[in-house]
């Protein structure tokens, strides 16, 4: 991105996760301070981007899930980053056409890409909130999510890679408690999140020393923190685990190690 180009509103100097998680991803919509940033993170935990891949992968694979065996037909993303192949609503439409998907993120880099998110087959819907996870309200109140969205009807809420920036002080229990209590029975939540649970204490104090370093806040969380999150929820199988052990689609040879990505996942229903 040239930052003679950057759009009003949007500042070059500052690192965002949705552009720090695109340049792990190999795109080009980031600046040299996401860059840097990312590079930071890199020096402490170098398969930083084999976790942003095997994340991703994830996230297709249980979209593909909910749309197909669960049988959702309506999408919350938030945090959703910037577009790239195989969104949210790419992957649901291709089960079912009708799906429906209102993506949220507070980068005002996504909003300009906002019009890729939108693509959406003519039977379904989509569309893109701005607002920042931290105040739940505004979301469930934004004329975009109601135009779009029928909450009194099942919904996946998607916080894939996304708790883990918020940080304690910001209530992270409660601002997911938010989100659910707006949802009915049969509604899933979908979260990933980053965990130091595999690495050693000398490992994980370098992993936090980076984090603070990069200028982006974040909290890594143990499986027992993690699994908070799904409290009063109906865990599916496998339960809590890595992203690379959810219902994968390659053979044990051929996955990489939990180790290595260092990001849990649950999927879970509202009873």
């Amino acid at each position: 991105m040239d930052p003679e180009r950057v759009p009003p509103g949007i500042d070059p100097t500052k690192a965002h996760p949705s552009r720090r998680y695109n340049y792990w991803l190999g795109g080009k919509d980031n600046f040299a301070v996401d860059r840097e940033s990312a590079e930071t993170v890199a020096s402490a935990f170098p398969t930083v981007y084999l976790s942003a891949r095997e994340n991703r992968a994830f996230l297709q694979r249980v979209v593909g899930y909910l749309a197909g065996e669960a049988g959702i037909r309506q999408f919350l993303d938030i945090g959703a980053g910037l577009p790239s192949a195989g969104n949210v609503h790419e992957v649901a439409q291709a089960i079912e056409p009708a799906s429906r998907v209102v993506y949220v993120d507070n980068d005002p880099v996504v909003l300009v890409h906002a019009r890729a998110l939108l693509t959406s087959e003519p039977r379904g819907r989509t569309a893109y909130i701005e607002a920042d996870l931290r105040e739940p309200g505004r979301i469930l109140e934004n004329p975009g999510l109601a135009g779009t969205l029928d909450l009194s009807r099942p919904t996946a809420l998607m916080l894939v890679a996304t708790m883990h920036f918020i940080t304690d002080d910001h209530d992270p229990y409660g601002v997911v408690s938010r989100l659910l209590s707006a949802l009915p029975p049969g509604s899933f939540l979908v979260m990933t999140h980053a965990t130091g649970d595999h690495l050693t204490p000398e490992g994980y104090a370098e992993s936090v020393e980076a984090n603070e370093r990069s200028g982006v806040p974040f909290r890594l969380r143990s499986r027992e923190e993690f699994t908070r999150f799904f409290d009063g929820l109906e865990i599916l199988p496998p339960g809590v685990t890595s992203v690379v052990e959810w219902r994968p689609e390659d053979p044990p040879d051929k996955r990489p190690a939990i180790e290595d990505v260092s990001m849990l996942c649950g999927v879970a229903r509202v009873p």
